[in-house]
């Protein structure tokens, strides 16, 4: 690995000399995309040349150990020896990972939708957990959140909440929250202490750009209404809420959370795009995993990924097998530990296919 060092460091420098022309200083496209290949290269570079110093420190206690006639400095330098092996193995691991191509996927923003399934009220309850999990988590990675609609009970649950969430490296981190997510809990509702199994299905969408997925207007059926739920002012009394249907997939999209028509409006449209997105990388997705089967999920929302267990204070992965015992601190935002253990798995997995 270390004989394509030098090559990694010509690439970088000739990037780095490239970001500093005018000529891509005033095309932003370009400089995005030079500096998405440069955010790949660069950890890269640095971790080969942490293998490359390791691999000199190893040369180096190798050679003590054997010229050295003091018995005591000879044990020495063998253990030193041993942690340095154990560290560059660790070092030629991470290098392994990295070299691995990152998704184009994984720096787009994404529309998050948190829906009750199974369990009444109580999944609802959920549900509302969920969304203050995600909401912790992206304050903790300063993430913007914005909810683009929502449907919610009486007691403080929701039956449904979409949000937008935008920020560095969204979709890559969270794109492995997709699916069933099952509780064990004595719910708010439950007069008999019994403990009950609910469940909510989350969807994790990468954002589309305009130029990603084309929306034809004659496509589009749009109804307007007026909005539903608690009373406010203007709420109930005007057409603000919007209705807005894809004729050729049949998909639907309900905003009506915003007071303005037209906010309400783009807001469907987004949400519309990111589902036509999603449908066509499925589709891709799809068609590469017929002649294999990823170990971390299909990221299907039919597929159960987590349970977490309240009496317990538990939360398993069922993908790839990970329990820790901490929900608390897990349902206050606390998601790192998960996410990590997740993208290494995946990481694994692209190796093996490799």
């Amino acid at each position: 690995m270390l004989e394509k060092l030098p090559g990694f460091e010509k690439q970088l420098a000739d990037l780095d000399a490239r970001l500093a022309t005018n000529e891509v200083m005033s095309d932003m496209k370009l400089y995005k995309s030079l500096m998405q290949e440069r955010s790949h290269l660069a950890p890269i570079v640095e971790k080969l040349q942490e293998m490359q110093a390791l691999e000199a420190q190893i040369q180096d206690a190798k050679e003590l150990a054997r010229t050295e006639n003091d018995p005591e400095m000879v044990e020495m330098a063998k253990m030193e020896l041993s942690e340095l092996e154990e560290k560059r193995d660790k070092a030629e691991k991470d290098a392994k990972v990295l070299l691995i191509p990152p998704d184009p996927l994984d720096g787009k923003n994404i529309i998050m939708e948190i829906r009750a399934g199974t369990g009444g009220d109580e999944a609802a309850l959920f549900a509302a957990d969920m969304f203050r999990m995600y909401s912790h988590f992206a304050e903790t990675m300063k993430w913007k959140m914005e909810i683009m609609s929502q449907n919610e009970t009486g007691i403080g649950g929701l039956k449904e909440i979409v949000v937008s969430i935008t920020g560095k490296d969204v979709y890559g981190s969270l794109r492995y929250e997709s699916g069933v997510h099952r509780v064990q809990r004595v719910p708010e509702t439950e007069s008999g202490g019994r403990i009950h199994t609910s469940a909510i299905t989350v969807a994790v969408l990468p954002e589309a750009e305009e130029t990603d997925i084309e929306i034809k207007p004659e496509d589009l059926k749009i109804d307007v209404m007026r909005a539903g739920g608690p009373g406010g002012q203007c709420v109930n009394t005007t057409d603000s809420a919007v209705r807005m249907t894809h004729i050729p997939t049949g998909l639907v999209v309900i905003c009506q959370d915003e007071k303005s028509q037209i906010k309400n409006r783009a807001k469907a449209l987004r949400v519309l795009r990111a589902r036509l997105y999603e449908l066509e990388e499925s589709k891709k997705q799809k068609e590469r995993a017929e002649a294999r089967k990823s170990q971390v999920g299909s990221g299907d929302r039919s597929e159960r990924i987590r349970t977490y267990n309240y009496p317990q204070n538990r939360v398993t992965d069922h993908r790839i097998n990970l329990t820790l015992y901490k929900l608390d601190s897990i349902m206050n935002g606390d998601l790192s530990e998960l996410i990590e253990a997740l993208k290494i798995a995946a990481g694994e997995e692209a190796l093996k296919e490799a």
